[in-house]
């Protein structure tokens, strides 16, 4: 996506340089050992790492965590006091926790400068953090914080039947276009199957097609048309081979979290900024609409239709003011007495007034 654009823009100073690392992947993609990989390799070359785990269901973590969703939500309470399972547990336990991940954005805020990066490692369950609000919502909140890189993990081994490969192409292809932020493929065990076979089949139409040929299903039929739509989203998107167990392309890994976050300020950024200055018009311009109606509804009720009415308008009270200056309201505050004396007073002149004499 930084290929053709030639105006540089500057990183704007409230924003740390230190990228976020969002991690995402199918279950039993190697999510979690692929943080602790990067993790034990920041930690090795004499630098921090922050890392945030929003798994609420995983027993244990293999790697030092700063802010673990687990101390704020008991994922086995959720699943009893809401009667859910599993899945229904994690999202609901997620949504509790972006209720309160403004605190975790100052944390963030405040410890990303003096750390390299910020590695975030996500639930088993892709859907449940992909497609819910509060995904979205944590997602959201760190692009506009932070250098966010999203980096979609791949079962490399699980990938060399061509179809299976079409359909983690796809996952991939919807999280990039929902996210709107820098995206990585980490073709993942490479210690168990080389992902050269990937990069062929992403660069070259013509292999991933003869690859197809021995597939016989209905499916075959749809892969082969897909695999003209992603052309583009190919050409667009970075693959670092990589193998959590043993750490082989981990360097070419942060090589290519580089270059997203140049990618970031030259294409992410500029329009993020355009998007909050065009919300922050609209709310501004909206502020004011209702303003000026309610200027006018007051407006409306001081205007008297009928002239008869008029002349048998009782005076309005000094203290009200309706539709007049706020500078003249600041003025004049509506009083309010605490003397109880004058209460007492006004109680005996109601209850002890004389008929009036005719």
């Amino acid at each position: 996506m930084a290929e053709g654009t030639s105006k540089t823009v500057e990183p704007d100073s409230s924003i740390s340089k230190s990228p976020c690392i969002l991690v995402l992947g199918m279950a039993g993609s190697g999510k979690t050992t692929f943080v602790q990989r990067l993790t034990a390799d920041v930690s090795a070359r004499g630098k921090q790492a922050y890392v945030i785990n929003l798994d609420p269901a995983v027993l244990e973590v293999p790697y030092p965590v700063n802010i673990d969703i687990r101390d704020t939500v008991a994922y086995k309470d959720v699943m009893k006091q809401y009667n859910l399972g599993p899945n229904g547990a994690i999202m609901t336990s997620l949504n509790l926790f972006a209720t309160r991940f403004g605190d975790v954005l100052e944390f963030v805020k405040k410890r990303a400068p003096e750390s390299e990066c910020v590695i975030i490692d996500t639930p088993g369950q892709i859907e449940v953090f992909t497609w819910s609000a509060s995904g979205a919502i944590i997602t959201e909140a760190l692009g506009s914080l932070l250098p966010t890189v999203v980096v979609y993990v791949m079962d490399t081994e699980r990938s060399t039947n061509p179809v299976t490969f079409m359909s983690n192409m796809l996952y991939a292809c919807s999280i990039l276009y929902k996210t709107k932020l820098p995206f990585i493929v980490a073709l993942n065990k490479t210690d168990i199957v080389d992902h050269r076979f990937a990069l062929d089949w992403m660069n070259d139409f013509e292999a991933y097609q003869l690859a197809l040929e021995s597939e016989t299903s209905y499916v075959s039929g749809l892969s082969r048309s897909m695999s003209l739509v992603l052309d583009e989203f190919y050409q667009n998107m970075r693959a670092v081979g990589v193998s959590a167990a043993t750490g082989f392309g981990i360097q070419d890994f942060f090589g290519a979290v580089g270059e997203a976050v140049e990618e970031y300020f030259t294409e992410y950024k500029p329009q993020i900024d355009r998007l909050r200055e065009q919300q922050d018009a609209g709310k501004a311009e909206g502020n004011a609409s209702q303003f000026d109606k309610f200027r006018a509804d007051l407006a409306a009720e001081d205007t008297v239709l009928d002239p008869a009415l008029k002349v048998n308008a009782k005076p309005a009270d000094k203290g009200i003011h309706l539709g007049g200056d706020l500078e003249e309201m600041q003025d004049n505050p509506v009083q309010h007495s605490d003397d109880d004396e004058s209460d007492d007073k006004f109680r005996r002149e109601m209850t002890g007034r004389a008929p009036s004499q005719t």
